[in-house]
């Protein structure tokens, strides 16, 4: 199933994602879905960030390739940082560019949705409390990463974490495509194969650190290929069996 979050005519819903259509959920995402009934066209709805969560826990170096393109060594351990939850933005809204910083670069990242409160959840339970994938970019002032010597101002401006288009609660992650272009031209081209810490072992780590409550995303890091992307230019980040998730990048 892909589940959505959408704006219409009569507000914002859930909604199931079915072909050129969309089905209205009651409520909440989590669990059995409660549909009402209504449904539309997917062309007359706008496709918002699929989940509003308290959190967004990001993981770096998670890829050896990209470790060592910025001369990095790779982590023993999961490497993770903290993404507030008002930088998270939807499809095809735009990444407003902050004044503060020369270079804002894109990184296409697989995100894992949790789908129950958790702590210290082993690594062999963790399938059993997600609730599906979807597609993420972490926008990241590399400039102001360099000299701050710490993540949390570079990682966190607003609308630095588009999420979307929806979230796949049915795709097997371990061996995704993941390509990121900027402006039709690839940057990025790699598969999930090569995560250093696999999703299950993320999942032990974050929850054995901190309390995931439902629709909390993990981000599973980005792999080689990073770049500035600069006012008027799109990226679009690719993911195997989950869709295309599409974002300007504007002046602020």
């Amino acid at each position: 199933m892909r589940l959505a979050r959408i704006a219409h005519a009569g507000g914002v819903a859930f909604a199931a994602v079915e072909g050129d259509e969309v089905l209205e959920i009651a409520e909440h995402p989590f669990g059995q879905p409660n549909f009402t009934g209504k449904r539309w066209p997917l062309a007359d709805v706008r496709l918002l960030a699929p989940i509003l969560p308290t959190k967004v826990i990001a993981v770096g170096r998670n890829y050896a390739a990209h470790a060592a393109e910025f001369g990095n060594e790779v982590p023993s351990s999961p490497m993770i940082f903290l993404k507030p939850s008002t930088s998270v933005i939807g499809p095809n809204a735009p990444v407003k560019l902050p004044a503060a910083s020369e270079r804002v670069d894109f990184e296409g990242e697989l995100a894992v949705v949790i789908g129950q409160p958790i702590r210290n959840v082993p690594a062999a339970r963790a399938s059993g409390v997600i609730l599906g994938y979807t597609i993420a970019n972490d926008v990241s002032a590399r400039d102001l990463q360099k000299a701050d010597g710490q993540w949390g101002r570079a990682k966190g401006f607003d609308t630095f974490c588009p999420l979307g288009p929806w979230i796949d609660t049915s795709v097997d992650p371990s061996d995704l495509a993941l390509r990121t272009e900027l402006d039709g031209e690839v940057k990025q081209d790699s598969r999930t194969s090569l995560l250093i810490h696999k999703i299950p072992e993320l999942v032990e780590f974050i929850s054995g650190v901190m309390t995931l409550l439902p629709g909390d995303v993990i981000l599973t890091g980005t792999p080689a290929g990073v770049g500035p992307m600069t006012d008027g230019q799109t990226v679009s980040v690719t993911i195997e069996g989950i869709g295309t998730l599409t974002n300007p990048a504007q002046n602020a």
